[in-house]
């Protein structure tokens, strides 16, 4: 089995980068694990440097500020040696076989560029985003106006771009997107597509690069044999405004990048206009909370 390069991006994720670590230590297919840290304030670097002392795949590799997730992984890939690449969240625990199984798969169809797990929250339910279609600004339009529910009777007109409530394949399927808290690319799609976009900060950027995978002809696969667990928001929690307002603006680039000329103007201008309403309604919420907590607080004093 050829080689894989574990690249974890690390900001501010406490004790779970330790576990995300641990999680892939096992498996001899692991040539080099390969942590980006995004100038974190906590102490999650500490129990890794510990591991690292028993272990010599593990290399950190730390940016002076937070450079974003899209560029600390383009870091993490030009010091890549492995023939394969696995992007991984700190805030994923990877079950035993499931590098195996995802390498398994690619190796046996040399026309797949990428592969995905099936994510699991700690539940034990599937995860969304771990296996969708592109969200299109129709798709986008259809899910944020509620005509979804109308897919049954029509199917290609109104379907969503979440995946996973259709029921579970029992084999690989091809996919038009995966998540990137867990995906795996061979290093000669990577030589022949290129790195992610590192336009955008947070966000998006998966889509983005499925987007390319598939336009340059390189399938996507979604694979329900290996499993991973992400515990999300584990980095994020504190940080809702900015994180939301990450979210929009990198779908906005998504958008005009890929289908401004496919898509009337009106239309393109009404997702816009909901994108940015959301991310509003976001903040505003989100500002009430804060204030409410913080006038209680006081109450209680």
């Amino acid at each position: 089995m050829s080689d894989v390069t574990i690249i974890i991006v690390n900001y501010n994720a406490g004790n779970k980068l330790a576990c995300a670590v641990a999680s892939v230590l096992e498996c001899q297919a692991v040539k080099e694990i390969l942590v980006v840290d995004n100038a974190s304030k906590d102490d999650s670097l500490k129990a890794v440097f510990e591991i690292a002392r028993s272990d010599g795949r593990i290399s950190i590799l730390q940016n002076s500020k937070n450079e974003g997730f899209a560029a600390a992984c383009n870091r993490g890939m030009k010091a890549a040696k492995g023939d394969y690449l696995m992007i991984l969240n700190p805030d994923c625990v990877v079950e035993a076989g499931a590098i195996e199984t995802l390498l398994g798969v690619m190796q046996q169809n040399p026309d797949v560029g990428m592969a995905g797990p099936l994510l699991l929250n700690p539940d034990g339910t599937e995860q969304a985003g771990g296996r969708r279609a592109v969200p299109t600004p129709w798709r986008s339009f259809v899910r944020a106006f509620g005509m979804s529910s109308l897919q049954e009777r029509y199917p290609k007109l109104f379907s969503d771009f979440i995946l996973h409530h259709d029921p579970l394949p029992d084999r690989p399927v091809e996919v038009e997107a995966i998540s990137g808290a867990c995906m795996v690319v061979s290093q000669q799609a990577v030589d022949q597509i290129g790195m992610m976009d590192d336009q955008y900060f947070l966000h998006c950027e998966d889509l983005d690069w499925c987007m390319r995978f598939r336009i340059q002809g390189l399938k996507i696969l979604f694979v329900p044999a290996s499993r991973v667990v992400h515990t999300k928001g584990g980095c994020s929690k504190n940080r809702v405004v900015f994180i939301e307002w990450q979210k929009h603006k990198g779908m906005m680039r998504f958008y005009k990048k890929f289908f401004r000329h496919q898509y009337p103007g009106v239309l393109l201008w009404l997702v816009g206009a909901g994108v940015w309403l959301r991310f509003g309604m976001v903040a505003a919420r989100h500002g009430v909370f804060s204030i409410s907590v913080l006038l209680w607080g006081k109450s209680e004093q």
